[in-house]
């Protein structure tokens, strides 16, 4: 069994910053890629950021130059340092991972979500 939890939401005003947690624990193998995705109340989920386990990054053209994911692979843990947040920044956040159990098998799984909400 495979346990994702994330931290670190909270409130906070416009301009400000937030780091947001995810660790993996588990039947674990090896952790493939982890990322973050965010949804907004009335809108679909959306991919805010990847990393590899190689450390390859992919991001959203909304958050390019105020977000940054990193990862702790002897952690298994993915973090998203989110600055200069703005009001359209409010959502769930959900940390998804691409857990390997054996060598053979790759499944992903996702976090409970946690509540980014940003004041204007």
């Amino acid at each position: 069994q495979v346990h994702v939890v994330e931290s670190g939401g909270g409130l906070v005003q416009a301009g400000g910053s937030l780091r947001l947690s995810c660790a993996v624990s588990g039947s674990i193998f090896s952790v493939d890629a982890m990322g973050w995705y965010r949804q907004a109340p009335g809108k679909q989920r959306e991919l805010v950021a990847m990393i590899t386990n190689g450390g390859s990054t992919n991001y959203a053209d909304s958050v390019k130059g105020r977000f940054t994911i990193s990862r702790d692979n002897a952690k298994n843990t993915v973090y998203l340092q989110m600055n200069s947040l703005k009001p359209e920044d409010t959502a769930v956040y959900y940390c998804n991972a691409r857990v390997r159990s054996t060598y053979y098998s790759l499944d992903a799984y996702w976090g409970q979500g946690t509540q980014v909400t940003v004041s204007s």
